[in-house]
C-alpha cells in the first residue's frame, strides 16, 4: 500500500491519562467512563474518539462515492455509536452502530449508497470481520 498520509498520535497514563499528537493540534484529559468502572469525569475516551473518527471518515466516504455517482446527497450525518464489553476470550470488543442521514435522496438510493461507502471506509475496512457495525439509515 502507498501511504498518502500517516497521522501520529501517543497516549500517557492508559484510560486516565492524556492523548496528543505530535503536532500539537490535539491535546486531550482521558478518564474512564463509570460505566466501565473508572471515575468518569472531564475527559473523553478511546470510544469517543473512535466514534467520532469513524463517523468523519464514513462521512467522507459517502461524499466520495456520491461524487464518483454524480449523486447529490444533500447534507448528510453520521453519527457513531462505539459500545466496548467482555468478549468470550477473557478480553474486551468493540461494536458499532453507524446512524446515516442521506436527506437528498430516495430511500433505496440512499441505501445503496451507504453500503456502497461501508465498502470504500478505511475505517470500515479495517474493523471487517472483527467488529460487528450495523448499518442504520434514517
Amino acid at each position: 500500500m502507498k501511504i498518502l498520509y500517516q497521522a501520529h498520535g501517543t497516549a500517557t497514563g492508559g484510560r486516565n491519562g492524556r492523548a496528543f499528537t505530535d503536532d500539537g493540534k490535539l491535546d486531550l484529559r482521558l478518564a474512564m467512563p463509570g460505566d466501565l468502572g473508572g471515575p468518569g469525569g472531564e475527559g473523553t475516551n478511546p470510544e469517543q474518539l473512535f466514534a467520532c473518527g469513524y463517523a468523519a471518515c464514513f462521512d467522507s466516504a459517502l461524499a466520495h462515492v456520491a461524487r464518483q455517482q454524480k449523486l447529490d446527497p444533500g447534507e448528510t450525518r453520521v453519527d457513531a455509536m462505539v459500545g466496548i464489553g467482555p468478549n468470550d476470550k477473557g478480553g474486551f470488543a468493540l461494536a458499532v452502530r453507524l446512524s446515516v442521514t442521506v436527506p437528498g435522496l430516495p430511500r433505496d438510493q440512499a441505501q445503496a449508497l451507504i453500503e456502497q461507502a461501508h465498502a470504500v471506509c478505511p475505517y470500515s475496512n479495517a474493523v471487517r470481520g472483527n467488529v460487528d457495525v450495523v448499518l442504520e439509515l434514517r
